[in-house]
């Protein structure tokens, strides 16, 4: 493998790793506290500024119950879904939906329902830039020192280096939501604007 493709690899993986992390419902500081990685270290590597070496994705692999050629990308191909939602217990479903190297990636992200009514989400900060669509049911974002309420169809975007967290609002059911991350604050560049009636403000 050509020096060019081991360094795009590499890169490749700090999204992999953000997302079987948020699938195991962990935090940077729990893993920091069962790897003894520090939680900076694991952040630089999440959003691309530092390379993880070959101890640290062995750990990481372990952790995560994920192997490392699905980390790298280069795991054969799943079989084909099937249109219903997999069970996914308690915790939080995360389901990549790009593999290629750099700039913008996708995620789909299914919240199951809570057993009590949510509190306030915790929220976290970090790099990068996010851009959040709701698909079905009622999402709860905390971004700061606001509060909102998103349903099917509402939109958010925001740096991540805000404070910002998630719930699910309602006890009959999952929301659903689709993310766009830019680790290195890559944005959702709009091309045409609206047209026509629909598109003229009243």
């Amino acid at each position: 493998m050509a020096v060019d493709d081991v360094d795009g690899t590499l890169a490749a993986m700090g999204p992999r790793l953000r997302a079987a992390r948020e699938h195991r419902g962990a935090t940077l500081a729990a893993v920091s506290c069962a790897t003894g990685i520090s939680a900076s270290t694991l952040s630089r590597i999440e959003t691309g500024r530092r390379k993880p070496t070959l101890e640290v994705l062995l750990q990481l692999s372990k952790e995560y119950n994920v192997g490392l050629d699905e980390l790298a990308g280069v795991a054969p191909a799943a079989a084909p879904r099937t249109t219903a939602l997999p069970s996914f217990g308690d915790d939080k479903a995360v389901l990549p939906l790009t593999r290629y190297v750099g700039g913008l990636h996708a995620h789909k992200h299914v919240l199951p329902a809570p057993a009590d009514p949510p509190t306030r989400p915790r929220q976290v900060s970090h790099d990068g830039y996010e851009w959040l669509c709701v698909l079905y049911g009622r999402l709860w974002l905390a971004l700061g020192d606001h509060d909102l309420i998103l349903k099917p169809g509402d939109t958010a975007e925001f740096d991540t280096r805000t404070p910002h967290g998630v719930a699910n609002t309602s006890l009959d059911g999952p929301v659903e939501y689709l993310i766009m991350f830019g680790p290195q604050g890559e944005r959702l560049r709009p091309r045409t604007q609206p047209t026509g009636a629909r598109g003229r403000r009243q």
